[in-house]
């Protein structure tokens, strides 16, 4: 392999890049090629997302419609397209990436496999043999509920297979929370799919994400490297702190890299990876994989030389990576707390007068109440203080309607 040639943007030489998903996280990383000279096309479900207000050019397509996606690669011709979401019409990207048409990110085998709950879960377990949570996959309420009674048991989680940052996860302690929990399940799904993943709760310490990064080095081959452990909170799935590096066990740490390798050597291509693993103890056990940054991840825009989009960035660009923690440090999420268009921020002022912090409004044009709308960062060579001023500076923002 060689590292992709960089040309001039919106001239002839241009090397062009497309996203499939422009939220907050395909935001930076256009951001972190625009800063390499790549020629950015932001593609969402909506207009107006926040990738799509610092690309080059904006389109608005529906990504799990086949006929569009592929009207849309070959009309633009990028070089390198890079899925940001999960709802990808990914046999297109194979078909393409098959024919020479365009080199998808890391692969579009890894495209199609991470997409759902179901492929990569299939892959760590059945393939590769790696410890995971027991679990069954059920197509209907009567499915659901005879894979509860017949193996997993009571407490369990209930999760769509293809849905993102947590939506549609449910978590089961008794027969009258079935119905629902599939509900929700139904609901909450990125694509009208109709299938559960149904996991046994695994009594774990903590869990965590493990950023793991395929890239070229100087002879032309792919290295792995890692990010220091990040830890999160979750609240029904959806992130809402996290802090880096997390206290491990040695052990454990070895035992969560040599995870993270696994799977990412199997899925190929270059470019950053999330993994997230739960741990107890010295016991590591995977949970899923996005090729691709990771929300908890944001943290690393405060602590590391290198955050985990430009690490994607020069990752896919075949450009060195530098994974080296900066400083301790922590993210809380700003919600939207409101229904609305358009809302304004009060108390950003107020957020930033608190020591050691920043901010990133991520620019959605709405919000809902529970809509991450914004992350507040924070460093010190204490993670714990990290973490409460990093609450503190996001408790500050206060969104409202216009």
């Amino acid at each position: 392999m060689a590292p992709v040639t960089l040309g001039t943007p919106l001239s002839p030489s241009a090397t062009r890049v497309m996203l499939l998903g422009s939220g907050e996280l395909g935001k930076e990383v256009l951001i972190a090629l625009q800063r390499l000279g790549v020629e950015t096309i932001a593609v969402d479900r909506y207009d107006h997302a926040p990738g799509q207000q610092v690309a080059h050019h904006a389109r608005t397509i529906a990504m799990s419609d086949p006929d569009q996606l592929r009207a849309l690669i070959l009309a633009e011709k990028p070089q390198l397209v890079v899925p940001e979401i999960e709802a990808i019409a990914t046999p297109v990207l194979e078909e393409l990436e098959a024919q020479g048409v365009v080199r998808v990110i890391p692969t579009a085998r890894a495209a199609r496999l991470t997409m759902d709950r179901e492929g990569i879960r299939r892959l760590a377990a059945e393939t590769l043999g790696l410890p995971t949570s027991p679990y069954v996959f059920a197509d209907s309420l009567e499915e659901l509920q005879a894979a509860i009674d017949g193996r997993i048991g009571y407490p369990c989680i209930v999760k769509p297979v293809m849905s993102s940052s947590g939506k549609g996860q449910s978590k089961i302690d008794g027969p009258a929370d079935v119905r629902k929990a599939w509900e929700v399940a139904m609901a909450g799904g990125r694509v009208s799919h109709g299938r559960v993943i149904v996991e046994g709760f695994i009594d774990f310490d903590y869990e965590i994400t493990q950023l793991t990064v395929r890239a070229l080095d100087a002879d032309g081959q792919v290295q792995t490297h890692f990010c220091d452990p990040i830890g999160h909170i979750q609240v029904s799935g959806d992130y809402v702190e996290s802090w880096q590096p997390h206290p491990m066990h040695p052990a454990a740490l070895e035992r969560s890299r040599e995870i993270a390798r696994a799977v990412t050597d199997n899925l190929g291509g270059q470019g950053l990876f999330g993994v997230e693993l739960f741990v107890k103890g010295e016991q590591v056990w995977f949970s899923e994989v996005s090729p691709r940054p990771h929300d908890t991840g944001m943290v690393t825009m405060i602590t590391q030389r290198q955050n985990e989009f430009e690490l994607h960035a020069r990752a896919v660009l075949g450009l060195p990576v530098d994974t080296t923690l900066k400083t301790p440090g922590a993210s809380a999420v700003i919600y939207g707390g409101v229904e609305a268009e358009g809302i304004v921020f009060d108390g950003v002022d107020e957020a930033l007068r608190v020591p050691n912090t920043d901010l990133r409004l991520f620019g959605k044009p709405e919000s809902f109440a529970k809509r991450r709308m914004g992350v507040a960062l924070a460093f010190d060579a204490d993670v714990e203080r990290a973490r409460t001023r990093a609450k503190e500076a996001a408790a500050k923002v206060r969104p409202r309607r216009a």
